[in-house]
């Protein structure tokens, strides 16, 4: 493990790069500083729409993870363009950990029409964004753009109901949610959070949406979770397993 200046040049390099912000005045549209700040417009160009706060608050996080000894693999689930799972290989590579992978899960055609099962996604329309749609391909070739395409980054190609609970995951210390939808919230608690580590990070990207939060609050009242739920900025929260 290192923690040099170079490899804190490296991974703000990193941050900068998947994020466009070093280029951001050719994104065009609302793609101004504290969009991207805040994770607020979806960008043309960048390999990630999370904004710096939640890429920095995942960097402190696998800081955290590190420092702390905490064991386990990271996992995303809802990747887009893969720019948070490409910072999380990254991570690993610039402080010499081999001992983990990144697990990178998604349909890979977008997100799912609503489940008669989960009445409260009946008003999402999330599926009809073709902009929401990046193909396996393109995620691999984004991840071999910045060196980092290699054995530990497992692909997770599926819906979450389908993939997750026959997943090769047996421990994890970050698990970070990025599905939008209850149904794609429930199922990626329901099949990753048993497995999150102790101290172990469960982060969700998109928790000010509605179908989202109530997954959320559903799945902790049943497990009677009471981990304080932390604020990263207007959308994405976090909480540590503490038992």
């Amino acid at each position: 493990m290192t923690n040099d200046a170079g490899t804190q040049l490296y991974l703000e390099l990193l941050k900068k790069t998947i994020l466009f912000e070093i280029w951001l005045e050719h994104e065009g549209g609302n793609a101004t500083p504290t969009n991207r700040w805040e994770g607020l417009d979806w960008p043309k160009i960048a390999h990630s729409m999370i904004g710096r706060l939640r890429m920095n608050q995942l960097h402190d996080a696998m800081n955290t993870v590190m420092r702390e000894g905490i064991p386990g693999d990271f996992i995303e689930t809802g990747v887009w363009r893969g720019g948070a799972c490409i910072f999380m290989r990254g991570f690993l590579k610039a402080h010499g950990m081999n001992d983990r992978r990144v697990f990178v899960a998604d349909s890979f055609e977008g997100l799912p029409a609503p489940d008669p099962q989960y009445p409260i996604d009946a008003t999402s329309t999330f599926h009809t964004e073709d902009f929401l749609r990046v193909s396996l391909p393109e995620v691999k070739n984004n991840f071999r753009k910045y060196g980092l395409l290699d054995r530990q980054v497992t692909f997770l190609k599926g819906w979450f109901k389908d993939t997750l609970p026959v997943a090769p995951i047996t421990q994890l210390a970050i698990a970070r949610l990025d599905g939008d939808m209850y149904s794609s919230t429930m199922d990626s608690l329901n099949n990753l959070y048993p497995k999150l580590s102790i101290g172990g990070f469960l982060i969700v990207d998109d928790y000010s949406i509605g179908y989202c939060a109530a997954a959320v609050h559903d799945f902790r009242a049943l497990h009677n979770i009471t981990d304080p739920i932390i604020p990263i900025d207007i959308t994405g929260v976090y909480w540590r397993k503490t038992k």
